[in-house]
């Protein structure tokens, strides 16, 4: 009874969406624009100028010119280096969704102290600073860590194994950060799941894989493809985790700029790796939502 009281009633819901629709007949344009003008100067003072001045140095010089973009598709460092960067974000983005997808089906299905568990085991690591989670890989996976330490103590090896700076440590520390970013969106499109179409579905004679394969799965597309998207162009702008846990042998192509920019202070050169990683995500990025537009499921995405 103390539950149901607590739910909204038609009455006020009505009441509701008339405020919010009167409110916004009586914003005009005009104001509409000014209210959300500081916004924008800002977000074109603090990024759009910015970007723009490093893409432009990379075209725009004199000196070079186009020259730059010869160079960096003709070397075969800098193309391994971003084909490297794309296939880490595609594998980060698949272990991401492959882990994070239970996590958010029990999110959903949970109630009461478990449910806050649950939750809470997902938005503390937001809370935690890269660079900690990161030197806690280390701390992990290092020669003398405690990974080596435990496998030699078992004696499954007799040796410390070279865990890391390579390209698995990369990926699981990737992976780790950004979880979270997977599991919301997918939570926020299960929630909105009718539970009255699981329970028609066993009715008619369906089982638990059948449900999930017809039902659950295609209605969470939404949410998969808004968590797959965030992680895939997140991956690709890593700086902090690749640098640490990588070093010199995975080096990525935010790396690889920032390189360009602070120890050789190249910013043309780093422009033009700027420019051609960000081509490159917006090609791949406009083929993902084509290819998922073809789902009935996610034709709104």
């Amino acid at each position: 009874m103390a539950a149901s009281s607590l739910e909204p009633s038609p009455r006020r819901w009505s009441w509701a969406r008339l405020i919010v629709s009167s409110s916004a007949r009586n914003y005009s344009p005009l104001l509409s624009l000014a209210l959300i003008a500081p916004l924008m100067l800002l977000l074109a003072f603090s990024f759009l100028y910015p970007v723009g001045r490093l893409l432009a140095s990379s075209l725009f010089n004199p000196e070079v010119g186009i020259d730059r973009y010869v160079r960096l598709l003709s070397e075969p460092l800098y193309l391994r280096v971003l084909w490297r960067t794309f296939e880490i974000g595609f594998i980060v983005m698949l272990a991401s969704f492959v882990l994070g997808y239970p996590v958010a089906l029990a999110m959903a299905k949970l109630k009461g102290r478990w449910a806050t568990i649950v939750a809470a085991c997902v938005l503390i690591p937001l809370w935690t600073s890269v660079l900690v989670r990161s030197y806690a890989w280390i701390v992990l996976l290092q020669r003398n860590g405690v990974i080596n330490t435990a496998l030699q103590e078992v004696g499954l090896t007799a040796g410390p194994l070279q865990l890391i700076y390579t390209e698995g440590a990369v990926i699981m520390a990737m992976t780790q950060v950004l979880l979270p970013f997977m599991i919301l969106p997918i939570y926020a499109a299960l929630r909105t799941i009718p539970e009255d179409l699981g329970r028609a579905a066993r009715n008619l004679g369906a089982g638990t894989l059948t449900v999930f394969l017809r039902i659950t799965l295609p209605l969470s597309l939404p949410g998969v493809s808004a968590g797959a998207l965030m992680t895939f162009i997140l991956s690709l702008g890593f700086y902090v985790t690749p640098a640490l846990v990588g070093g010199p042998r995975t080096l990525m192509m935010a790396t690889l700029i920032g390189q360009q920019a602070t120890v050789l202070l190249d910013w043309p050169f780093a422009g033009a790796l700027s420019a051609v990683l960000l081509a490159a995500t917006l090609l791949l990025v406009t083929m993902f939502r084509k290819a998922l537009a073809l789902n009935k499921g996610v034709s709104g995405v």
